[in-house]
């Protein structure tokens, strides 16, 4: 099988926003409590962080990180992480019924970020609160000492605002499953008005709307019209989630899901552009996509957890799954499509970071490993900046239940102009044909391989463990040729490859 590729350096998408590589961390399972955060592990700073699993993370580069939540964040009063540790209340959280004992709020999260070579990215909870706590949070985060609640962060040890400067207006309101539940209608007020708020108090803030959770919502697209209807003006960003989950373990469906999100992404472009003609504005609302990732493999577990909890349980196992080779194939597909599509995706946080759906696994008292997932992410994130390409693509296609004229070769490019390379990201789905592929550069100058990887396997199932952490990791590819501009691959059967190329005569 064969695909021709034609990459241009006039013809490009768009500048890639670094916030593209960003993460998310909630208040749930182990995220924060034996995974970032543990006093005692060996590994503990002075503040019981994990410096195991922040070397891990660091290496990410994730530009953003948002916290605390999620559906924590609905039911969850940010004054209970402040101030001593030994005074803070432990609280009920209704999104997970379990307890947090709010021994990581605020100012350990910030500090964290420090850690770990992050920013913040702040949610407010606009499930069973509102403006006036809204406002409040934001002051003692940014404000000035000299008014009370920066005065109150310098009694709590931190003088210097933070100086946080992208903020989200609640999380998946739309949901029946969400602490506070809104119409869009109820929803758009609001998040208005606390937007308006917060540019009151700092004109130059970032913020970010929620979109709908995810597009089989009942109330999707027009959610997202509604409440842009009453947030337009005052909002940058509208927030997407997406999961991608492959219960019936039907692959070539499972591999197109990222034709859905593209479906999904260029929807909500749509209705971004019809309320901003319909409002005559000049002013630009982009999409964060700051909620994705494979979801599904503990699900079972998860129910039997649930069921079996007596009381409210601190920091149990929830939502750790196991990825395996297939899952690497599906993150892979997820970032070249946010690639394809940096015109208008700014901003995307997988969800999430450590043990929960995350890429990084740890035990407690124990070690901290990556799981497969990690390595197209981390790939992705230290060479996939800079401009994206718009590629011609010409390769064979499937049809399945998902979509049709699915395209057997997955492939984004990227030109960083700085650098003076072109990086190639692609994803065979062909289950058992090897892909000859054939990719033109034009416009580049003097061209040279200067580094090739690949992640494939013989069973789709497999997985990196405590015990086995690089079964599944990038190995060397046999590199490949280059010819009157063009470069000659062959891209494996069920495979995820990285092509970096110099250029210019770097």
């Amino acid at each position: 099988m064969e695909a021709r590729v034609t990459a241009h350096r006039d013809y490009a998408v768009a500048r890639i926003d670094d916030r593209l590589y960003s993460g998310f961390l909630e208040h749930l399972g182990r995220a924060i409590y034996t995974g970032i955060h543990e006093p005692g592990h060996p590994t503990a700073d002075a503040q019981g962080f994990r410096r195991d699993v922040a070397d891990l993370v660091r290496a990410l580069r994730m530009p953003y990180v948002r916290y605390p939540g999620g559906n924590f964040v609905s039911a969850y009063n940010w004054e209970d992480g402040i101030g001593p540790r030994d005074q803070r209340p432990t609280r009920l959280d209704l999104a997970w019924h379990t307890s947090e004992s709010n021994q990581v709020g605020i100012h350990e999260f910030m500090d964290w970020c420090d850690l770990v070579g992050t920013k913040p990215m702040l949610a407010l909870n606009l499930g069973s609160r509102g403006l006036d706590e809204a406002r409040n949070f934001v002051e003692y985060v940014n404000g000035p000492t000299g008014a009370y609640w920066g005065d109150l962060r310098r009694r709590n040890g931190r003088a210097e605002p933070w100086d946080c400067r992208l903020w989200c207006l609640g999380n998946e309101m739309d949901g029946p499953w969400q602490i506070g539940q809104k119409t869009s209608t109820e929803y758009g007020r609001l998040a208005s008005e606390v937007g308006k708020a917060l540019r009151a108090f700092d004109k130059g803030l970032e913020l970010v709307v929620c979109g709908s959770s995810n597009p089989k919502m009942p109330t999707y697209p027009e959610w997202e019209r509604v409440v842009l209807e009453h947030t337009y003006e005052t909002v940058d960003y509208l927030s997407l989630h997406m999961y991608s989950q492959n219960k019936a373990r039907n692959t070539a469906g499972y591999l197109a899901l990222s034709e859905t999100l593209d479906r999904y992404i260029g929807t909500i472009q749509s209705v971004i552009n019809v309320v901003k003609a319909n409002k005559r504005s000049k002013h630009d609302v982009h999409i964060c996509f700051d909620e994705w990732n494979v979801w599904y493999h503990s699900h079972e577990q998860d129910q039997a957890i649930l069921k079996g909890m007596h009381g409210w349980p601190h920091a149990p196992r929830l939502l750790e799954d196991i990825y395996n080779f297939e899952d690497v194939l599906q993150v892979g597909l997820t970032l070249n499509a946010f690639i394809r599509r940096s015109d208008v995706v700014r901003i995307a946080c997988i969800a999430q970071i450590v043990n929960v759906i995350a890429p990084i696994m740890t035990e407690p008292g124990g070690p901290a490993w990556r799981q497969t997932t990690y390595w197209p992410f981390l790939l992705a994130s230290l060479y996939g900046r800079g401009t994206a390409l718009q590629l011609a693509v010409r390769v064979p296609t499937y049809d399945c239940d998902v979509a049709d004229d699915v395209p057997y070769l997955d492939i984004a490019g990227v030109h960083d102009e700085d650098a003076r390379t072109v990086t190639f990201f692609a994803v065979n789905r062909h289950p058992t044909d090897q892909l000859s592929t054939a990719i033109s550069l034009q416009g580049f100058g003097p061209a040279r391989v200067i580094d090739h990887q690949v992640m494939t396997h013989p069973d789709l199932r497999a997985v990196n463990a405590i015990d086995a952490p690089d079964r599944i990791a990038p190995r060397p590819g046999p590199g490949a040729g280059l010819e009157d501009g063009t470069l000659h691959l062959a891209l494996p059967p069920h495979s995820w490859s990285m092509l970096r190329v110099a250029v210019g005569g770097a």
